[in-house]
């Protein structure tokens, strides 16, 4: 989502549920370095440096560089965030139609959402649902990365949450299974992270369909592991058009 609520309003248009795999904040637009929260702190010029020292891989040098950034600006840097976060969510929960069913992305925060889903959003995390007569897992959140987004969680929790689920007709995540042309990002020209016992649930249990996002420009953006159709559903604060699943 990446703060796209215009074209989030209209992405339920016609459709009997809307399910949305995360990452609703945009702190940084890699492809627009003028738009998200460090640029409205910090100015496009300072996003544009972040984007390459991190595109670079060079990580610790990132984050003294943002540290740098933090220290020069007047108030605490948790409330900062926080206020910025909440004017998003504001505006992106409120765009949600009835019914919507989400789970968290990396960089989304998930003590706040409950302030902000109204009725008509379920939220799921390790959880099942059943939506027209298929059942439906979710499991949100990323793994731990040197990035250090706000809901990254270990490697044994997150396999916790992929159990808790078990057996599904679709198998919905924010992140994809760790498989290399599934996580490769070919702008950012990195891999991101993706789930070993996310893709052994797979392999296992077999779902219809495992839906997933997190990589913006993937390798490729959909292929079958077993019987199992694997899609990334896409970047849409980019697109603005959602992935449409029909049976």
């Amino acid at each position: 989502m990446h703060g796209n609520a215009r074209d989030l309003a209209r992405a339920g248009e016609g459709a009997d549920a809307l399910v949305c795999l995360g990452d609703l904040v945009l702190f940084l637009d890699y492809a627009d370095h003028s738009r998200g929260i460090f640029p409205d702190l910090f100015g496009v010029e300072n996003a544009d440096r972040i984007v390459e020292l991190r595109t670079a891989r060079r990580f610790t040098e990132a984050r003294e560089f943002q540290a740098g950034l933090w220290a020069s600006l007047d108030g605490d840097r948790p409330a900062v965030i926080e206020k910025a976060v909440r004017k998003q969510y504001a505006e992106l929960f409120a765009a949600f139609p009835t019914p919507t069913y989400a789970t968290y992305g990396n960089v989304d925060m998930p003590p706040l959402w409950r302030e902000y889903a109204r009725p008509g959003t379920t939220v799921l995390d390790g959880e099942r649902v059943e939506i027209g007569g298929r059942v439906f897992g979710f499991v949100g959140g990323g793994l731990r990365t040197p990035m250090r987004t706000p809901y990254e969680i270990s490697d044994e929790e997150y396999a916790a949450k992929i159990e808790a689920v078990g057996e599904v007709d679709v198998l919905c995540t924010h992140i994809p299974p760790e498989v290399p042309e599934l996580v490769y990002d070919t702008v950012a020209r990195r891999f991101e992270r993706g789930s070993r016992a996310l893709l052994d649930a797979i392999r296992r249990t077999r779902p219809k369909y495992a839906l997933f996002g997190h990589v913006h420009q993937p390798l490729a953006r959909r292929m079958r592991i077993g019987t199992t159709e694997c899609v990334n559903v896409g970047h849409f604060a980019a697109t603005g058009t959602p992935w449409v699943l029909e049976w």
